[in-house]
C-alpha cells in the first residue's frame, strides 16, 4: 500500500505512512478504508447529493473501542476528523475532504428493556431501527419524521416530530450517553455523572465528543395511531391557513397537524388531474384513544373543501415511514429555516406568495407544529434553547440536476428573507445548511455556557466539522 495523503487540522496535506495505517487497522474490530478500497465510494455517499467530499481515510467502527482508537490516531497524527452517524445532515457534516471519517453507521444496535421502558441505541442506528424494535412492545421515543434519519444527529440537535407535543423533544427522553472525548477517553454522562457534558449533548451537536450509545426513556405509543393526509386546493390557501391557525391553538397535546405547501404527488386518493398541481397538505397525527382522536381531528377536517382525504388507524411504524418516498437519498437538497411563536397574517401571506413560484416539483415549504410538552421545559434546562417555538418553518428546496442549483437555492433564500420579520431569530441547528453561519442563533442564551464546555472537553477543537461552537478563549 502506498502512503496515503490526508489533511491535518490546520488544513495541510501530509502523507501517512503505510505502517501507521496498518497499526491502526490492527487495533480495530472494524475496518479501515482508503480511496482505493472496495466500498470507499459507497461509504462516503450521504443523503444530500450536493455534498461530494473525499476523506483521506475512513474508519468503519464496530464499537466504542474502535472509536477510541480512531480518535487517538487522529489526535496523534493531527488529522482533521469528521463523524458519520446516519449521514442525513443537510450540511453534509458527516464528511470532510482529505481528513479521517469516523463512520459509526455499523453500530446499529437497539436493545429494549420493556419492563424498565428504556432502550439503549447505537450511534449508527436509524429511526427505522429504533421504531421497529420499540414498537414490538408498543413503545416509542419521540423522534423525527423520516425513518432513514440517523438517531445520533437527530438527538444531538434536539429532535422533534409527531410525538413532540405529547412527549417532548427527543432529548427530553434521553437518560444517558456514552461519549468518546477528544482525548480518546470513554465517559458516561447523565444527570449525576458528568452532568455538564450531558447538558451540552442535549442539543449542542457533535461538538463535545463522539456519542457511541444513547439510552432513552420509552413511552406507550401505538402500535396503531390515527394519522393521514387532508389535501386542499391551493386556491384560498391564505384563508385556509388562517383557519388552521385557530384550530391549532385549541389542539390537545396528543394531536399534531403539520402544513405542507407543495405540488401534489401522485397520491392514489387524489383525482388524477390534481397530480402536479400546487396544494396545501395537512398532515395529521394523533397518538391515543382512537375515538378521542376522531373527535380531536374533527375541527381540522372541517377546514375548507379538500380535494381528498386519507385518514384512519395506521401502524405507527408505517406512519413514521410515510414520507420516505419524498425524501429518498440521491437528490440535491438545500434548506432554510425559521422558528415562530405564532403564525401572523403577514407571514401566511408571504408563505402562500412564495409557494406560488415553486422552482421544482419536489420543492416545498413545511410548517411543523411544536408546543405542548416541548415548551414546558426551561430554555436553559438543555443546550437546545427554543422552548418558545410553537412552529418551525423549513423551506425544503429539492431537485435532481446541478443546473437547477441556482434557481432552487435562490428561491429558498428568498422565502427565508421574506419570512424573517415574523420569526423569533432562533433556528433549529439540524436545519442549518452548509453555507449558513447561525450558530449563536441556534443556541441563544446558552451559547456562552456551551463555549465554556467546549473549552473543557475539546479545547483544540478536534470536533470542528459540524455546526461548530468555538472553545471559549
Amino acid at each position: 500500500m502506498a502512503d496515503i495523503m490526508v489533511r491535518t487540522t490546520d488544513r495541510r496535506d501530509i502523507a501517512l505512512a503505510d505502517a501507521a495505517i496498518g497499526e491502526l487497522a490492527g487495533q480495530l474490530r472494524g475496518t479501515v478504508l482508503t480511496p482505493a478500497s472496495p466500498g470507499y465510494d459507497e461509504t462516503r455517499r450521504i443523503w444530500n447529493a450536493m455534498i461530494d467530499r473525499r476523506p483521506g481515510l475512513i474508519v468503519r467502527c464496530a464499537g466504542a473501542a474502535d472509536v477510541m482508537h480512531a480518535v487517538r490516531f487522529a489526535r496523534t497524527q493531527g488529522v482533521l476528523v469528521s463523524v458519520r452517524g446516519g449521514g442525513h445532515n443537510i450540511a453534509g457534516n458527516a464528511l470532510c475532504d482529505g481528513g479521517l471519517l469516523i463512520d459509526l453507521s455499523p453500530m446499529r444496535f437497539v436493545h429494549v428493556d420493556p419492563d424498565g421502558r428504556t432502550a439503549r441505541v447505537g450511534a449508527g442506528a436509524t429511526l427505522a431501527d429504533l421504531d421497529r424494535e420499540t414498537q414490538a412492545f408498543g413503545l416509542a421515543v419521540p423522534v423525527g419524521i423520516n425513518s432513514t434519519t440517523g438517531i445520533a444527529g437527530l438527538t444531538l440537535g434536539g429532535g422533534f416530530g409527531w410525538l413532540t407535543r405529547q412527549h417532548g423533544l427527543t432529548i427530553d427522553s434521553l437518560l444517558s450517553v456514552d461519549v468518546v472525548t477528544a482525548e480518546g477517553r470513554f465517559l458516561h454522562a447523565d444527570e449525576r455523572e458528568n452532568p455538564d457534558l450531558f447538558w451540552a449533548v442535549r442539543g449542542g451537536g457533535g461538538n463535545f465528543g463522539i456519542v457511541t450509545a444513547f439510552t432513552f426513556r420509552l413511552h406507550q405509543v401505538g402500535p396503531q395511531v390515527l394519522a393521514g393526509l387532508i389535501v386542499h386546493p391551493f386556491d384560498g390557501a391564505a384563508e385556509l391557513l388562517r383557519r388552521y391557525r385557530e384550530a391549532a391553538a385549541a389542539m390537545p397535546d396528543e394531536l399534531a397537524c403539520w402544513v405542507i405547501l407543495r405540488k401534489a404527488p401522485p397520491l392514489p386518493f387524489l383525482p388524477a388531474e390534481t397530480h402536479g398541481q400546487k396544494v396545501v397538505v395537512l398532515a395529521v397525527f394523533h397518538a391515543g384513544d382512537l375515538e378521542a382522536g376522531w373527535r380531536a381531528i374533527e375541527p381540522i377536517r372541517a377546514l375548507g373543501q379538500p380535494l381528498g382525504e386519507h385518514l384512519g388507524p395506521v401502524p405507527y411504524v408505517a406512519w413514521q415511514a410515510a414520507f420516505d418516498p419524498l425524501l429518498t437519498p440521491g437528490a440535491r437538497n438545500y434548506w432554510k429555516s425559521h422558528n415562530f411563536t405564532r403564525l401572523e397574517d403577514g407571514l401566511l401571506d408571504v408563505l402562500v406568495g412564495q409557494a406560488e413560484r415553486l422552482p421544482s416539483d419536489q420543492c416545498e415549504i413545511f410548517i411543523g407544529q411544536l408546543g405542548g410538552a416541548a415548551n414546558r421545559v426551561a430554555a436553559d434546562a438543555t443546550a437546545y434553547p427554543h422552548r418558545d417555538a410553537d412552529f418551525v418553518m423549513n423551506v425544503h428546496a429539492r431537485w435532481n440536476d446541478p443546473p437547477e442549483d441556482s434557481a432552487c437555492m435562490d428561491w429558498a433564500r428568498s422565502v427565508f428573507e421574506a419570512a424573517a420579520p415574523y420569526a423569533t431569530g432562533g433556528v433549529y441547528v439540524n436545519f442549518i445548511p452548509m453555507d449558513e453561519q447561525r450558530i449563536r442563533a441556534a443556541y441563544g442564551g446558552n451559547y456562552d455556557r456551551l463555549a465554556g464546555l467546549k473549552q473543557k472537553y475539546d479545547p483544540m477543537n478536534m470536533f470542528c466539522v459540524n455546526q461548530n461552537i468555538a472553545p471559549a478563549g
